[in-house]
């Protein structure tokens, strides 16, 4: 199927595109905050950029939308008629980012929780979907590692996480 839009229309449309504040974001940070919840937005400090951060609870969240993510099975997910090699190149590479990120996040003792645009858009998968994330995140008190070392036997917070020192930092 033919693109309806010219290049240059396309290209504007794909500029108002951004990677922070979305709906389904703010919908997240709002129910979590409600329920007494408090967080960090975007902390560059730790690997990928977790939309959310929960030091109290070493949970990151990441809210991510279907399409620029590659949810599988996923309607809202599908490769766009046009440009198909370069999309499917640049989603997948999303993806293996993504995967690599969270992977860092894990190894670090965090736990990582991915909350999905489709998982939001009507209001009982919403609800639903909001109640279990707060159950996930709840649960990890009793399930992350806290790190063992004597540097760590006083802190109810753990340090972030810093890239360039390849751990947690001091």
């Amino acid at each position: 199927m033919p693109d309806i839009f010219s290049p240059a229309e396309r290209s504007e449309l794909m500029s108002k595109i951004h990677g922070k504040e979305t709906k389904p974001e703010i919908t997240v940070r709002k129910y979590l905050f409600s329920k007494g919840f408090r967080y960090r937005k975007n902390d560059k400090r730790y690997p990928g950029r977790p939309d959310i951060v929960l030091p109290k609870y070493r949970t990151a969240v990441f809210v991510n939308g279907c399409f620029w993510h590659g949810h599988e099975g996923c309607r809202a997910a599908g490769l766009p008629g046009t440009r198909r090699e370069f999309w499917k190149k640049k989603i997948e590479a999303n993806k293996q980012r993504d995967e690599r990120k969270r992977r860092q996040l894990i190894d670090s003792g965090w736990k990582v929780i991915t909350v999905w645009q489709c998982e939001l858009k009507n209001k009982q998968e919403r609800n639903e979907r909001l109640k279990k994330l707060k159950d996930e995140i709840t649960d990890s008190l009793s399930e992350t590692p806290v790190p063992s070392s004597p540097k760590f036997k006083y802190r109810l917070i753990s340090p972030p996480f810093k890239q360039s020192m390849g751990g947690l930092s001091h």
